[in-house]
């Protein structure tokens, strides 16, 4: 089975932009990277991975790649920083990579992530490939465009809007993956749902995480995606709807990261900011309460509930201040104006913040 193409069409002044036609979804996905990678001029290949990477997924890719040095470096959002890009400007300095060099992402949303900041800002750019290989990465962070690091706790701190080359998703690296991977990037999946696909969330609440073939929810949540940042490339605006969650998970995931052993994965602190951020839509008359109750009851029917502590919530609420959306100290959010549809630049406060991690915590 040949992959999926997308070619994202944007109206505008007449004139089609063709946007992430670069974009291959498929068995076949890691031959057309090596025959991507051989057709090309590039004057050298690097191929960043993790630990884990290396020893699941790197086998897999290995065979087909042209000659090309390896960087290995350590895996977790712990290592998201620019200690762990120093390593990897280190090694491509060594390897005296040129603007006519590409780097090859084999990993999840930290590699991508990362190894796309080490690339865009190398020698004022060079070129990259992101290879994801969990589902969080697949469905959401490396397609789009954004990379950076974790910078002083914050997370995504620093970075740049830096395309890849291409994107090449290989669905069966998910077999490698332990049920919580899944589960995180599966919550990418539903925000996606959230804020673009009522009628994909009606059918897919009734089913749960059970799937034989991620390819076609991998395939629909990509296209969610790029469709939005064909429109608004650099966030100006409608992008803003994909971080519906965000502001509350973002705030819980930068405070759990602080804490030794209490870490949560990136989905499993967006599943919480889900369903605080429907609250607050419906404190703010966007969503009905029989909305938020079939959002809750899907969402903790996959997640286990996290302990969040009285004493916890202030400062959880705090670091919403460091949110990227926001403008001067005024926090900006998305919320759902009904499932299905998002609206961004919602004004909320520290105390919305606090009230919908209190509502949380009663569930």
């Amino acid at each position: 089975m040949r992959s999926v193409y997308f070619s994202i069409y944007f109206e505008h002044t007449k004139a089609k932009l063709i946007l992430f036609e670069n974009i291959h979804i498929g068995k076949d996905s890691l031959t057309e990277l090596g025959e991507f990678l051989k057709n090309r001029a590039f004057d050298k290949i690097v191929v960043l991975t993790d630990e884990n990477t290396y020893n699941h997924c790197y086998p897999h890719v290995e065979p087909i790649l042209p000659p090309h040095h390896l960087i290995k470096v350590k895996s977790g959002e712990i290592h998201k920083n620019l200690q762990t890009c120093e390593q990897i400007w280190e090694e491509l300095t060594e390897q005296q990579l040129s603007r006519w060099s590409v780097l090859v992402n084999l990993g999840g949303g930290v590699i991508g992530d990362m190894g796309g900041f080490c690339a865009g800002v190398f020698k004022r750019g060079i070129y990259f490939v992101q290879v994801p290989t969990t589902l969080l990465s697949q469905v959401d962070a490396s397609v789009g465009g954004k990379t950076g690091v974790d910078f002083r706790g914050f997370k995504n701190h620093l970075g740049v809007f830096q395309e890849p080359l291409k994107v090449f998703i290989y669905p069966d690296f998910l077999q490698t993956l332990p049920l919580a991977e899944l589960k995180s990037g599966y919550a990418e999946i539903i925000k996606h749902w959230l804020i673009r696909k009522k009628e994909s969330f009606e059918t897919q609440k009734n089913i749960g995480l059970l799937t034989e073939d991620w390819t076609g929810l991998i395939t629909e949540s990509v296209g969610i995606k790029a469709e939005v940042v064909a429109a608004d490339p650099l966030e100006r605006g409608l992008r803003k709807i994909l971080n519906f969650g965000h502001t509350v998970g973002h705030a819980l995931e930068t405070y759990r990261l602080e804490k030794p052993g209490q870490a949560l994965l990136h989905g499993e602190a967006i599943a919480v900011g889900i369903i605080c951020e429907s609250y607050l839509s419906q404190q703010r008359g966007l969503l009905t309460s029989e909305e938020v109750t079939q959002i809750e009851l899907f969402i903790t029917s996959i997640y286990e509930k996290v302990e969040i502590t009285a004493d916890s919530v202030p400062a959880i609420a705090a670091l919403a201040l460091q949110d990227k959306k926001n403008t001067g100290s005024v926090i900006k959010c998305t919320l759902l104006q009904g499932i299905g549809n998002a609206v961004y630049d919602q004004v909320i406060t520290l105390a919305d913040i606090q009230d919908s991690l209190n509502y949380y915590r009663s569930l």
